[in-house]
This record gives C-alpha cells, structure tokens and sequence, in this order.
C-alpha cells in the first residue's frame, strides 16, 4: 500500500506540475511569426506579404497576443480557404514565434472552355485562377466542355488525361517546344497541333499516352526527318503499335 501511495503522490504531482506549465505557456504572448512557403520555387503566385495579409485578416493582430488567444486549427482552415493554398500548418516554437506552413498548389495545365474563358488546374484537377503577377508557361488545352467552377467531378476521366498528358509534355523538352495546343473535341479525345509541319496529330483519349507519345516520335525520326514536315495532312497514334500518316 505505501508503495502504491507513493507513485500516486508522484503521478499528481506531475500532473499539477503539467497544468501549471500548460498555463504559464497559455498566458505567455506571441514574439511574432515566420512564414515558409513550398511549391514551385520559380514562380510563386502567393508570396509571403500575401500570406502575412491573409493572417492579419483573418487572426486580428499577431504579435504581442497571449498565445492561448490563438485557434491555430481555425486559422489552418481560413488559410485553405485561398484557393492558391493546397495546405497550411501553424505551430508555436519553443520560443513563442508562430510558424506558418503553407503548401501553395502549382498549376499544370491552361485550359480554355469552349466559349472562351480560361484558367489554370493543378495536378488534382483544382480549378486556379490566372494571375495579375504573371503567366506561367504550360500545356495548354482548348475546348474544355464545362464552366463549373469544380472542374474535378465535371468529368474525372478527362481531366485525369489533361493532368496525365500536360505532365507529359512538361518534361519532355522536345514535345513541349513541339506542341502548341491540344483541342479536345466533343467526344473528349485530343488533337494536337504542331508548331512545326502543318498536320493535326490525332491522339485519341489519354490511354497509353507515353506509348503514344514514344510512336509519334518515332515517327517523326523515321520518316517525317527524310519526307518533311508538311507532307501528312494528318497523324493517327490512337491505335495501338502504328501511326497513321494520311497525305494532303
């Protein structure tokens, strides 16, 4: 029995220990905040004052409160809120500073509607807007079917073959310099059009799209380096192992 008192003593007098370090913690005050932003390091479309105005706005003011005024989860949530914002993580170091932790969402692909509006999408299908600050270089695509401002659950399979094929493209110097813009049409199947020759490139759907891509270039090795670049009116990659060349 003593020895059970005896850990029970000492398990209240942590706990009393805890509260109390809990709540001289709570009534300590903000030294001030540090911001750190991950993405794309070459083009940021929010920068840090933006993130700064956005805590000011929406936290009141922020140094010199006590640090149990904060509701770090609330603020998260206002955070992502910016569409630019693809997460937000708020902390308080060990010396009173909060830090702010934003994942800004990095654009892929320009899409067009069919009546002529245009935005950008990240890789999840999240619908951006285009920026005052600058346009950023990507695939860009033409004759996209919706204006919803959820492009995501418009239609999943087409915009999963967007992100799959501007990927594509992106890391691949020669198509990205190659290709001007892909048009969907109404089936939801892509042509492309070609800065060099004067043939449309029938791709088909997003299936196999490196197979595709691999073709074609073979392609252009094989055959378009010794006939030249305007003699197919049309090239056909939608079909597996071939392409297609139909002559003007």
């Amino acid at each position: 029995m003593f020895i059970v008192g005896f850990w029970l003593c000492i398990a209240a007098g942590m706990m009393v220990l805890l509260v109390g370090a809990v709540n001289s913690q709570g009534h300590k005050t903000c030294k001030g905040f540090s911001i750190r932003l991950k993405g794309n390091s070459d083009q940021w479309f929010l920068d840090k004052k933006d993130i700064a105005a956005l805590l000011i706005t929406q936290g009141g003011g922020i140094t010199g409160r006590e640090i149990k005024s904060f509701d770090l989860r609330r603020m998260e949530n206002q955070l992502k809120n910016n569409v630019w914002v693809k997460d937000a993580e708020l902390f308080f170091d060990n010396s009173h500073v909060l830090q702010v932790r934003v994942e800004e969402r990095i654009p892929v692909a320009r899409l067009f509607t069919t009546t002529g509006n245009s935005f950008y999408i990240d890789s999840s299908g999240e619908r951006l807007p285009l920026s005052d600050k600058f346009s950023t270089r990507l695939p860009v695509f033409t004759g996209f079917p919706s204006e919803k401002d959820n492009v995501q659950h418009t239609d999943s399979i087409l915009v999963r073959n967007i992100v799959n094929i501007s990927n594509y493209l992106a890391q691949d110097s020669f198509w990205m310099a190659q290709i001007s813009q892909v048009d969907i049409t109404p089936d939801d199947t892509f042509e492309m059009i070609p800065v060099v020759g004067r043939h449309v490139i029938d791709f088909g759907d997003g299936t196999d799209y490196d197979k595709k891509f691999k073709r074609l270039f073979l392609f252009y090795q094989q055959v378009l380096s010794k006939t030249g670049m305007d003699v197919y009116e049309r090239l056909n990659v939608q079909y597996a192992r071939q392409v297609i060349g139909v002559k003007k």
